[in-house]
Order: C-alpha cells, then structure tokens, then sequence
C-alpha cells in the first residue's frame, strides 16, 4: 500500500505534453484551475507554458495562473500522454497515462526509469472504484469523433458528401452542426458496446437523429431511411457448450465462447458501417475472419475501429491512421492495403488518438471528472483508496498491485 498522509498544501503543476506528436489535451483547463483553487485554498496550481495547448498560456494567465517554467518545487505534476524519459524528475509525483500496465513494449523504458529515478507515479488508467470500474477517460470524445469520422468516411467513399474534419473544429457544438450536412441514405450502422466510447458514438448519431432500432428489427427489417442498432456482447457471442450467456463468465473465460458477428444472415450481412466501440480481449474470437470478409454477402464497406487494436478483433485493422490522414483501404482479395476509397476496398477508420480531435471539449470533459471524482481523494488522505488503487510505482519500487509488472520492469530493453 502506498501510505499517504494529508496534505496541508500542494503544489500542483500542469506539465508540458512533450511526447511526439505533442498532445494538445489538459488535465484542467483554466478555469477549472481557478475554481479548484478557489475549492481548495492550500492548493497552489502552475502550468508550465506550452505552444502546443488548445488552451493558450494567456487563456491561464486570465484566468489568475502563473506560467512556470522551473517545476523542481511541485508536489504532483500532471499531464495527459507518457513522459518522455529524458524529462521525468527525479523523486517526483506524476499522474498520467503511462501506457505499461498491459506491459507494453515500447515503453519498457520509461516504467525502468521511474523507477531508476524513484518517481511515484499514478496512472489515469488505473483509477477505479472500490468495484474496480474506472472513473475517468476520455472515452466519451473517443466515441464522438470515431462516430463523425466514420460517417464523414462513408460520405467520402461514395462521394455523398464532404464534411469539415473533426480536428478543424472549434468545439463539439460545431461538430454536430457539420454533421447535419451529411445525408445518409438508407444505410445501417452498427454500434459495438455499451461504456463511454460506445454511448458517445451514439451520441453522435442521435445529434442528426439517425433512428435507434432493436437488434431484430436491424437483423429483419427493411426500412427506408438510415437506421442504427447497438449490440452489446450476449448478442454477438454464444458460449460454445451452448449454455445461456454469462457476463461474469464472458468477462473472465472469453475463450469459452464463440463470436456470431459474421454468421449467415448475421450482422456482418446487413450493416452498412461499423461503429466498433468495445473493448477486446485478445483470448476471445476475433469479430470476423478474413476469408469472411472475401464473402458475396459481406456487406460491411467502411469501419471505424474506434478500439484501433492493431490486428485485433477487426482483421482489417493492419495499423493506425492519423488524425491528418484518417482513412485507408483494405483490398479482402489480397489481404493489403490500398486505396482509401478504392470500389473493391472496405475504407478503414483507425486514429488511435481520436479525442485529440476535439482538445478543448475533451479536455473540460476529463478535467471535471477529476475535481468531481480525484481530487477529493488527493486533498483529503484517499479515504477510499483511489490513489493508491492506481499507484504503479512509489519512490523506487512497484506497489503491491502491480507486482505483475516485475519481469517486463526489469527485462533488459532489446
């Protein structure tokens, strides 16, 4: 456990996104930096100045927050992407994403150097509940850009019609005034899962009023206008002993079960565009194969693979787009890649960093569940265990709940 004591004042630091492409998300915007220190007068915020930023240094300086550049005397320094090595100090509280607990490859390197330089660190990801549910991402904006990025591609490829891209504007409001450019013909859409990512593709597809309809009714029915479905797990996986559905049981033992997406006369024969929005588990079947996708009757023609899990649930998922170049082909004959908008190519969606797209709404949107569900916990000894639930390493060691982490920790990097 990492102990914890109550903090009489903080120092609390907005650090530069100095990984590459730099980030143009914050933690807090400016007046969430205001109305927290006014919320908590021992709290003390810097930001350390940025050209990158959708909110400018002169938005925090009107706001009453000092620009540092020196952050040497800061009690937490928080920031939104991974740390580049070179500038983690040493000793120091961080909070961020660090992008390890899957004991991810390409940073190995910056886990060891937390802990060669005994930094404490506590990740986004891993802030949960006592039920171990997490309470803050930026799920929801991943799922509004993913939706409009999917229905401008759509448009694209079957020249339809051309929408402003996502990244061009100012805010969410002016995303869904695009939107309602875009006239969809009867087409239907598939949306994957049920969290945040889900529920802001729908979001999405509800500011243009595209009409939600039941699984069967997508499955059986005509209709003249676009329609969407969204399809949780119990109606696209079935245990393969053909016992009833078990969440708990698909949660824990996906393997047991067995992926009914692309079956006869199944989804992957009557969707037009995929939303996919759901979390995989590399233990369960993939959602189609890609002999399936050579099929007549393979009606799936653009997919936004909002997850973007590289060779992953969705075979045509070979790599991830960009937010300047959002799309590419993938050519089911040769198994390649192609065109974007190539007749024979199904048109792939993939950016990795969708909320980047909208900084400024995404940014307010995380900012908020911070004050409203973290920073209690940080001013106020972490009575429930928030902060040490989602502390990986603490001045030099990794903590109890990951453990786990030891051998990719301490494997010499290749």
């Amino acid at each position: 456990m990492v102990l914890l004591h109550k903090i009489e004042k903080m120092k609390l630091s907005i650090i530069r996104e100095e990984k590459i492409p730099n980030d143009k998300r914050v933690c807090f915007t400016p007046q969430q930096c205001k109305m927290l220190m006014e919320q908590y007068p021992d709290l003390q915020i810097t930001v350390q100045p940025s050209p990158f930023r959708a909110f400018t240094d002169s938005e925090y300086e009107a706001a009453g927050i000092e620009l540092k550049e020196d952050l040497s005397d800061s009690d937490l320094l928080m920031g939104v992407k991974e740390v580049p090595v070179k500038y983690l100090l040493e000793g120091k509280r961080y909070m961020f994403f660090s992008h390890t607990i899957k004991k991810q490859p390409h940073n190995k390197i910056l886990i060891q150097e937390v802990l060669k330089k005994k930094v404490t660190l506590i990740d986004y990801e891993c802030l949960t509940d006592k039920e171990g549910n997490r309470i803050i991402g930026f799920g929801r904006y991943a799922g509004i850009v993913g939706a409009y990025n999917g229905i401008m591609g759509y448009g694209l490829k079957y020249n339809l019609f051309d929408l402003k891209p996502a990244h061009q504007c100012h805010d969410k409001a002016e995303l869904f005034a695009e939107l309602t450019k875009a006239t969809l013909p009867n087409i239907k859409i598939v949306v994957t899962g049920g969290g945040r990512v889900a529920n802001g593709a729908c979001e999405t597809l509800g500011s243009i009023d595209i009409r939600k309809v039941t699984v069967y009714e997508l499955l059986n029915y005509y209709f003249r206008e676009p329609v969407y479905a969204q399809i949780h797990s119990h109606d696209y996986y079935k245990a393969k002993d053909d016992a009833p559905f078990s969440t708990y049981d698909f949660h824990n033992h996906p393997e047991h079960f067995r992926c009914t997406f692309s079956d006869d006369q199944s989804f992957a024969s009557v969707t037009d565009l995929l939303l996919h929005c759901t979390f995989w588990d590399p233990r369960a079947d993939i959602l189609f194969s890609k002999a399936r996708m050579r099929d007549p009757d393979f009606r799936i023609s653009v997919i936004a693979d909002i997850t973007c899990d590289i060779n992953g649930s969705i075979p045509s998922t070979i790599r991830a787009s960009t937010i300047a170049d959002k799309y590419y082909g993938y050519d089911p004959l040769t198994e390649s890649e192609t065109g974007a908008f190539e007749k024979n190519a199904i048109t792939v969606m993939a950016v990795d960093n969708l909320p980047c797209e909208l900084p400024r709404d995404a940014s307010e949107g995380f900012g908020r569940h911070l004050m409203e569900r973290v920073m209690p916990s940080l001013m106020n000894n972490d009575k429930d265990g928030i902060i040490d639930r989602a502390t990986i390493a603490s001045v030099g060691q990794l903590t109890s709940h990951f453990e786990y982490l030891k051998d990719y920790a301490f494997e010499p990097v290749k």
